[in-house]
Parts: structure tokens; C-alpha cells; sequence
């Protein structure tokens, strides 16, 4: 079948049209989209070798009471640097063979058949990329995201930084291992790990596990009291505050694991001009159909991993 370069740029427009909505829809759908957006926007920069992340690590030591004309400290100060990430690429394609083009024919049925497959493929987009953000950065040969799995750990090369080397403990999050035969999950071990990455009013935003955890921590609640947030609930996850922080469940986190997040230094980073860009249909010479992608570049980075912690080894409840 020839190529229809006006067919080709209804199917576009058609396809621009939905893609804010396709946007809002994925970062509402799961609970770690949730966390990541929630109060926070995603930091949209146009480029460079790198993402690049300011990070604070020390404090400044010039800072003191004086007296009268005492001479003050003029000490250069370190304890600022920077994390850099690699910027990473997702991509997803909407496909329309000529069969399916001949099957609705007229432009009215071409679109309907267009919106049902743009939908198959935010529900994709969704589950994929819940995924990867679980993951440790490793999957597909590498090309994968940074996930919560390497940037919330207590060892490892993150941004460039190794939590093992020379005066890096600042950069290790706080790692805690269930104890007990079984690890039943209890309050104290939670109050422990929520403390230990609490510094002030800088505590956690979220704690996310899987529904066994969940249900885990459900189970050591009094009826009377399992109190909600509602901002959380109001978003469509069912949810039970401990400290202050809402828990709930995400259908791809680690089993067996409860992570204490602080999105206030959890980040998705976006290529200002690549995030979920939709390209134009095209139909290849040597193909019987027509293609669009969806393209991201980007990546989720961390700037602060000692705010951030989990407690590991829970048994099922």
C-alpha cells in the first residue's frame, strides 16, 4: 500500500494530542511514579555530557561565634561536589500494519483503532518502566534507568561516587536486615530505620513495599488505629501512616524488602527536548505498515543516599 503523507499526519496529530494525557496518566499509576512526582517536579535540562547533580556532604567550618575585631576564619571550604549520571533512553512504538489500515477503513475508524493502540502501549510504558525504576540499572545489557535498587543501597558506585571509598560513608544509605527466626516484621525495626535516616524534620515521604509487607505491617496495627493520609488515598493507593509517613504496597518492589524514601532527594531527570517525544508516522519502504515512537531521555538520580534507607529479609506474613 502506498504511502498517504496527509494520512500519515493525522495519525501524528492524533498521536501529539494524547501524549500529556498519556504523561499524566503513567506518573498517577503506581505508587513509586507517585513518590517520585508527589510535591516534587521532574527536572527537565536541555543537555550536556552528563546529568550532573549538586551534593552537599560537609558543613562549613568557618562558621562561629566572634568577638569584636577577632580575625575571622577565611578557610577555602570543601564539601560540596557532584554526582553525574549517564543519561539513558526509553523508547516505545505505536504500530499500524496495512492489514488493520484496511480493516477500519475511513479516517473516523483509523483513529479509533490509533487510540486503542496508544492505550495498549501507555499500559506497557507503565508496567516497563514501574519496572525498571525497581531495578538496579543493569538490565537489558545495562541500558536500563538507575533504579531504586542501586541508588537506596548501602555499597556500590552511584553517580560516579563509591560508598566504600575514603571518606564516602555519606554517600552509603542505611541498610537494615530483619532479625528473628522468622524476620517477622515489627514496629521497632521500622522505628529504628526511620530514625536512622531522619535527620530533624528531613524524614521520610513514603515507605513502599511489596503486598506481603504491606499486609505485614497491616497486621501489627490495632484496627482502631490504622490511620490513612488521605493526599495518598485521594491518589488512588490504598495506604497506613507510620510516623507520619504513608505506607503502601507497589506490585514490583523487591519481596521481602521495605524501603523509607525521602523524594526530596530522589529525582527524575528529563532531556527538555526528549520526554515522551512522539515522533512523526512513517511508513518504511519495506514494510507493510506505519510506525511512531515514543522517545525519553533522562534518568532517576539521588543526591542525598543517606536520607534513604531499607529494611531487608522480611518474612511473608
Amino acid at each position: 500500500m502506498a504511502g498517504n503523507a496527509s494520512f500519515d499526519e493525522i495519525l501524528s496529530t492524533t498521536l501529539n494530542n494524547y501524549i500529556p494525557k498519556l504523561t499524566d496518566n503513567v506518573f498517577s499509576a503506581r505508587p513509586l511514579f507517585y513518590a517520585l512526582t508527589n510535591g516534587q517536579t521532574i527536572r527537565r535540562i536541555s543537555g550536556g555530557a552528563k546529568i550532573v547533580a549538586p551534593i552537599l556532604y560537609g558543613t562549613n567550618s568557618t562558621a562561629a561565634s566572634y568577638s569584636g575585631s577577632e580575625t575571622l576564619s577565611v578557610t577555602a571550604q570543601t564539601g560540596i561536589s557532584a554526582a553525574e549520571f549517564d543519561w539513558k533512553q526509553y523508547a516505545a512504538t505505536v504500530t499500524i500494519t496495512g492489514i488493520e489500515e484496511a480493516k477500519n477503513n475511513g479516517e473516523a475508524e483509523i483513529i479509533d483503532l490509533l487510540e486503542g493502540k496508544i492505550m495498549q502501549t501507555e499500559e506497557t510504558i507503565i508496567e516497563n518502566m514501574n519496572t525498571m525504576l525497581w531495578g538496579d540499572g543493569t538490565g537489558n545489557s545495562g541500558k536500563d534507568w538507575n533504579g531504586i535498587a542501586n541508588l537506596v543501597d548501602s555499597t556500590g558506585t552511584v553517580g560516579g561516587i563509591d560508598s566504600t571509598g575514603t571518606g564516602n560513608g555519606f554517600w552509603a544509605s542505611t541498610e537494615t536486615a530483619a532479625t528473628g527466626t522468622p524476620a517477622n516484621l515489627t514496629l521497632a525495626q521500622m522505628a529504628t530505620l526511620y530514625n536512622d535516616v531522619s535527620v530533624g524534620n528531613d524524614q521520610p515521604t513514603i515507605v513502599i513495599t511489596s503486598q506481603s509487607g504491606y499486609e505485614a505491617y497491616e497486621a501489627l496495627l490495632q484496627p482502631q488505629l490504622r490511620y490513612t493520609d488521605a493526599t495518598t488515598a485521594d491518589a488512588g493507593f490504598q495506604n497506613l501512616l507510620f510516623k507520619g509517613a504513608p505506607v503502601t504496597f507497589d506490585s514490583s518492589a523487591t519481596s521481602g524488602t521495605m524501603y523509607m524514601l525521602n523524594n526530596k532527594y530522589l529525582r527524575l531527570v528529563a532531556h527538555s527536548d526528549v520526554w515522551f517525544k512522539p515522533t512523526p508516522f512513517v511508513r518504511p519502504t519495506n514494510q507493510d505498515a506505519r510506525f511512531a515512537q515514543i522517545l525519553c531521555y533522562g534518568n532517576l538520580t539521588v543526591t542525598n543516599r543517606a536520607r534513604q534507607g531499607k529494611l531487608t529479609g522480611i518474612a511473608d506474613a
